[in-house]
């Protein structure tokens, strides 16, 4: 299978950006390019996301982000630099993030949605494992500009769009390849 390479431009990105104003003097740019398919095995895909280092106004560079359409899991590892996944409940009643460097794994439960976020000055490379059944609703994410919360230069900023905010909380990632991979294939 040949891998199918996309390229995330800024206005694909301006529905969930936290400063509309430097967006709107900003020119259209290159974000982040995604390989899907690289290689597929037992039903599951194997993706990789590469996100440059790079400001987006205040905020720290991220994907779209999304979540799944049914009850499918995701699973990333960190191959290079360091990021953050910015990871909600769709019912928006759990909200967290997790730190991951180099070798790190980071678990997407099913009915979470969530964003890969590039604080640093290195290029953060990942890759995915996920379900070819599974398909992604970004729409729900538009609607609200983005996650229940921001990561800026000066620190998280809530998303004023949703009237109740969880307390944001810091989980761990993974240090070892999950045994049970269940998680992906949906019930």
């Amino acid at each position: 299978m040949k891998a199918k390479k996309e390229t995330r431009y800024l206005f694909d990105l301006k529905k969930v950006l936290f400063d509309q104003e430097w967006l709107k003097k900003a020119k259209n740019f290159p974000v982040y390019y995604i390989f899907r398919g690289v290689k597929e095995k037992n039903g599951l895909r194997y993706d990789l996301t590469i996100i440059p280092p790079k400001n987006l106004g205040q905020e720290f560079v991220k994907t779209k982000g999304h979540y799944h359409l049914g009850n499918f899991g995701e699973l990333y590892q960190v191959l290079a630099g360091e990021g953050i996944f910015l990871i909600q409940k769709k019912d928006k009643k759990e909200v967290y993030f997790v730190k991951a460097k180099k070798g790190d794994f980071v678990k997407i439960p099913p009915g979470y949605g969530h964003t890969i976020i590039n604080p640093s000055k290195k290029i953060l490379k990942i890759a995915n494992w996920v379900s070819n059944d599974c398909r992604s609703d970004y729409e729900s994410i538009e609607k609200m500009k983005g996650f229940c919360y921001y990561l800026t230069v000066s620190g998280w900023k809530k998303n004023k769009k949703y009237r109740f905010l969880p307390p944001l909380k810091q989980k761990r990632p993974s240090k070892k390849f999950p045994k049970n991979l269940k998680f992906l294939y949906g019930d």
